[in-house]
């Protein structure tokens, strides 16, 4: 991205990334109005990598809180990637609030910025928890006991 050019949202991707990440966590937690938490075992040629837990922590009419972990010991130095995503029933829309405990992701950041945001930081944010949702899909098997997979 070009830092003199000025950054300029493209909402309609926006509103479909959102869009597509509710159907997808939807289709991962098919008894969300019964059940909290949900847990996947990540897999690849290469082996094991983790799992992913989908947990509900807010659950309400019109919105529900989920928080997406990925269930991996990356040792001390690499925390495992954590977010908060926003469900929105009403408009079939989730939306990510918070990653990493950093919450309030402005729609642009200038660049550069203190904190190192990209220009669309909160737009890459979205588009990776659809990344890790397809990944979990195409290649997650479904655990139905909820043994901790770090201590397995």
């Amino acid at each position: 991205m070009n830092p003199s050019k000025r950054y300029i949202p493209d909402l309609v991707e926006q509103s479909s990334q959102c869009e597509r990440n509710y159907l997808k966590l939807m289709k991962l937690m098919p008894q969300f109005d019964e059940q909290d938490e949900y847990r996947y075992e990540l897999r690849s040629e290469h082996g094991e990598l983790g799992g992913l837990q989908l947990k509900i922590t807010e659950r309400f009419r019109y919105t529900a809180t989920v928080e997406v972990t990925q269930l991996v010991d990356l040792g001390e130095w690499l925390p495992a990637p954590t977010m908060l995503v926003r469900l929105y029933h009403d408009a079939r829309m989730a939306e990510v609030i918070a990653y990493q405990n950093k919450r309030r992701f402005k729609g642009t950041y200038s660049y550069p910025n203190d904190d190192m945001h990209h220009r669309d930081e909160k737009c890459q944010l979205n588009r990776f928890l659809g990344q890790w949702l397809n990944y979990c899909m195409d290649h997650g098997c479904h655990l139905s006991s909820f043994t901790n997979i770090l201590s397995a």
